[in-house]
């Protein structure tokens, strides 16, 4: 009889995965991406309740790795408020020869830390080498793994850390000085928390409508910027700045635009696929601006579950179950 594994949050996190390894993996899937070997649709999802609630189904196929799944995830901005996480959901890992399902895991570890990972993999294309001091708008889960995967292809020394909850921010530089060795400025505005850094990491919640706050003038030449949660902490004059607008998938982001999202951003220059593969250019210059969008793509949690899944078996971690 098949067996499946699951593994709940707490296995997820004890299989001791490091960033550095995901990072390396997402590596590998862009590169496929953008040598055209992976399967990855537009990921269809469904709205309950409005507003900027959204629960999303993401599958791949990425060959190298021979990984192929779906993750179901949702995204409620109100959770706080109930003591719930924003981001929720579950994968499911396939066997790529028989197709049947070898695992089920959270992917609330998951999807923190591999879109810190896509961040950090952007960033080694488009930031200067030398960067080091960091700007994060919004302390949350992204405001940290972020920090993680760029410390770990970064000399980082110091991180700038701006949220409207400033009980977020204390325990957020509580964390990151501790955890990662590095000084921690809480601010009191987010232009502070925007000039005078190498690189910016805008985390808060996903908004169809931006609120804008960060304005033309803010960012200094040379800087990089993420943008985790789309274009909402962006005004569109603030993002008309950049020489390089970037994304992880030209295609998704085109979808989103049809669904009201990203309505005033500047062309497309490149997304991360083509980048990896050198197919467009990344930084040429200590004075551009660059931003990357990263919508934040199934073939992510693709090339991390299959890390999981064999470093799960390995240590004996996870519940066997029968299908």
């Amino acid at each position: 009889m098949a067996e499946l594994l699951y593994l709940s949050q707490a296995d997820v996190e004890a299989v001791g995965l490091t960033m550095a390894e995901i990072i390396e993996s997402l590596e590998t899937a862009f590169r496929e991406k953008g040598l055209g070997n992976t399967e990855m649709p537009p990921k269809p999802g469904v709205h309950p309740g409005g507003n900027d609630n959204f629960i999303h189904a993401m599958p791949a196929y990425i060959p190298a790795l021979e990984s192929a799944g779906v993750k179901w995830v949702s995204g409620f901005p109100e959770n706080s408020q109930k003591g719930l996480p924003y981001i929720t959901g579950l994968l499911i890992y396939n066997d790529v020869t028989t197709g049947v399902p070898l695992a089920v895991m959270d992917c609330v570890w998951i999807t923190g830390m591999r879109t810190g990972a896509a961040t950090a993999l952007s960033a080694k294309h488009l930031a200067r080498p030398d960067s080091s001091v960091v700007g994060v708008l919004g302390c949350g889960v992204q405001g940290r793994t972020n920090v993680e995967a760029l410390n770990a292809l970064f000399p980082l020394k110091k991180i700038i850390a701006y949220d409207l909850d400033k009980n977020a921010v204390h325990k957020y530089a509580e964390d990151i000085s501790k955890r990662l060795d590095l000084e921690v400025v809480p601010v009191d505005t987010p232009k502070s928390a925007v000039s005078g850094c190498d690189m910016i990491v805008t985390a808060g919640p996903i908004l169809k409508t931006p609120h804008a706050t960060i304005k033309a003038g803010w960012t200094d030449p040379g800087t990089f910027a993420s943008l985790v949660d789309f274009d909402s902490y962006w005004h569109p004059d603030a993002l008309a700045e950049c020489e390089k607008f970037c994304t992880d998938d030209t295609a998704q982001l085109l979808h989103y635009q049809g669904m009201g999202y990203f309505r005033n951003i500047p062309p497309i220059h490149s997304d991360l696929g083509e980048l990896v593969v050198g197919n467009k250019s990344g930084r040429e210059s200590d004075e551009e601006i660059t931003i990357t969008a990263n919508l934040g793509l199934a073939i992510d949690d693709m090339a991390v579950a299959p890390l999981l899944y064999r470093m799960a078996l390995e240590k004996g971690i996870g519940t066997k179950l029968p299908l």
